[in-house]
């Protein structure tokens, strides 16, 4: 996400606890906060995806997403 839009997100909580926001304020702070969760969500799984358990033995092995 970027950088921009995560201004904006601070921008708009600022303002919603200091003067309140209109609902199209609302509605785009609603937008960006759901955007900023999927990007954090798909950063968090693309972090799992690449963690490699060591075994005892040295073998290696990923982790075996559930369906």
């Amino acid at each position: 996400m970027e950088q921009k839009k995560i201004d904006r997100i601070n921008e708009l909580a600022r303002k919603q606890k200091s003067e309140g926001l209109t609902e199209e304020e609302k509605a785009e702070q609603h937008a960006l906060r759901r955007e900023y969760i999927e990007a954090y969500k798909q950063s968090l799984i693309s972090q799992l995806q690449n963690i490699e358990f060591v075994e005892p033995d040295g073998s290696k092995h990923k982790i075996i997403p559930k369906s």
